[in-house]
């Protein structure tokens, strides 16, 4: 089975990047042919800093090295350096409707946040969400909750490619965390944990010091009354109590059995505590990574050779179908 996902590498990567996206990378490598990368493309669709991306780029490598990911085990690369991506994207745009682009939330949201300019690459960014991942004839993707549109629009796409010019693509299905496919703002438990709109206080970096973790859950919204239990009127402790089962591992039944009588601030401070253990690991691996820049550019350029190996094949199987450029002789 073929795993694929990419990551952009803009914004520090908070508690749910981490438990619905990075964690399940890492299980992947154990479960089929993992192929992963940093979606440096994906990032130019909105204002930003060249030099900054190239920075960012690097302290995600080092990021998701240090969570698990291992070369060796997987192919990992920057999307920039695959320029097949690109070429694919514009592809697939001829089989790509209009009006389902118009329909993603992704580019109404992001869209009435741009101050200046709304650009064409955001409105066909799932277009190129779609050619990262038919590229490698990819089984499975493995992608928070919130990715479920844009999983349903590269199927689509895959399937009218197909039934239009021939079987080229493979049809992915996404994979989603059976806990904490949505973790949500500790300050504003309506809405998802993001690093572009929500409060600082609300958002849980990987890389936050435990101080800084244990300041934030104790501050977490809460609800009224003080029971530990799951419910529709208390989205903040189903948020905590989703984040604990997330990062302990427990079954949420049995963490609200055993915060029954205990109250909202013990709580907070266990959910606090277990998600600093979680993330232990990888702040102490990051640091050493992050220093090694030749090292990571190293991994990144070993990834992308990998990569075109396979994505150049899709490539030109979907050229020879399309009738673009001469006949090649099928391998």
């Amino acid at each position: 089975m073929r795993i694929f996902s990419g990551i952009q590498p803009t914004g520090s990567k908070h508690l749910g990047n981490y438990i619905g996206a990075i964690v399940q990378y890492v299980a992947g490598q154990e479960r089929g042919e993992g192929i992963y990368c940093i979606v440096d493309l994906h990032a130019t669709t909105v204002a930003y800093e060249p030099a900054e991306l190239r920075v960012d780029s690097y302290d995600l490598a080092a990021l998701l090295l240090a969570a698990g990911l291992d070369p060796k085990r997987c192919t990992f690369f920057r999307q920039s350096d695959v320029p097949e991506h690109a070429e694919l994207a514009w592809m697939l745009a001829s089989v790509t409707a209009y009006g389902d682009l118009q329909r993603m939330h992704q580019f109404k949201d992001k869209s009435a946040r741009q101050r200046e300019l709304v650009s064409a690459g955001l409105f066909t960014y799932p277009v190129l969400m779609a050619a990262d991942v038919l590229a490698y004839r990819t089984d499975e993707v493995p992608v928070g909750d919130d990715q479920r549109q844009h999983i349903e629009l590269m199927r689509d796409v895959a399937e009218r490619f197909n039934g239009r010019f021939g079987e080229v693509f493979v049809v992915p299905e996404g994979r989603y965390p059976q806990v904490g496919a949505r973790i949500m703002d500790l300050q504003e438990p309506d809405r998802k944990m993001s690093t572009t709109g929500g409060s600082e206080a609300g958002v849980v970096h990987v890389l936050d010091t435990p101080n800084e973790i244990l300041k934030k859950f104790r501050s977490a919204v809460t609800d009224s009354g003080s029971d530990v239990r799951r419910a529709t009127d208390k989205p903040g402790i189903s948020n905590l109590i989703e984040i604990l089962a997330a990062t302990s591992g427990t079954p949420m039944e049995e963490i609200e059995q055993q915060f029954v009588d205990s109250g909202y601030g013990a709580f907070k401070t266990a959910v606090a505590e277990a998600v600093i253990d979680y993330l232990a690991p990888v702040r102490e691996r990051y640091g050493e990574l992050r220093r090694d820049e030749p090292g990571l550019e190293l991994v990144l350029a070993e990834g992308a050779e990998k990569a075109r190996a396979i994505a150049a094949e899709t490539v030109a199987d979907a050229r020879r179908a399309m009738g673009l450029g001469p006949v090649r002789a099928h391998r």
